[in-house]
């Protein structure tokens, strides 16, 4: 009889593994990039732990095992800011990602305040553009922030219908 994957809310005991999960799953953004300097290689387990207490944090657990993960917060204007999409290399291409962006925006979409969802990636990565857009992402800027990256953020906007039927 197989597991069936579970997506929660973080709990603090899993911050560890949320970061050890990071440092695995952005090896192949900073092969593709040709930096291995990268803030989420450099993280430290304070920063992350920071990071969680600040915002919403989610984990999808194959039985007791972290092996995805999503971050982000609502700022001051509204934008709920969603950051470190995370999928164990063995577990991508199987729909993980898209369950755990629609959990975190139905998350978000619970908070008065949000207006609208933003995320970021990299120029080159195409599999995070495919998936971010076939959630209704659109670009909205560019910037280059270094010589082999341009980061792509994407943005849509919070509407609360979508998610009466959602994960």
């Amino acid at each position: 009889m197989g597991m069936s994957v579970t997506i929660s809310a973080a709990r603090a005991q899993d911050a560890e593994h949320i970061l050890k999960l990071q440092y695995l799953c952005y090896q192949t953004e900073a092969e593709l990039y040709g930096d291995y300097g990268i803030e989420p290689l450099t993280q430290s387990l304070d920063d992350l732990r920071a990071e969680i207490a600040q915002g919403h944090a989610l984990v999808a657990r194959l039985g007791d095992e972290v092996v995805a993960s999503v971050r982000g917060r609502v700022d001051e204007g509204g934008t709920a800011r969603i950051a470190k999409l995370i999928v164990h290399p063995r577990m991508q291409r199987h729909g993980l990602g898209g369950r755990l962006l629609d959990a975190i925006e139905k998350r978000f979409a619970g908070e008065p305040g949000a207006k609208r969802f933003q995320l970021f990636t990299g120029h080159r990565s195409e599999s995070n553009l495919r998936l971010y857009r076939s959630r209704g992402y659109v670009p909205v800027a560019s910037e280059q922030v270094g010589p082999k990256l341009t980061l792509i953020t994407l943005e849509k906007e919070a509407s609360t219908r979508e998610f009466v039927a959602s994960v």
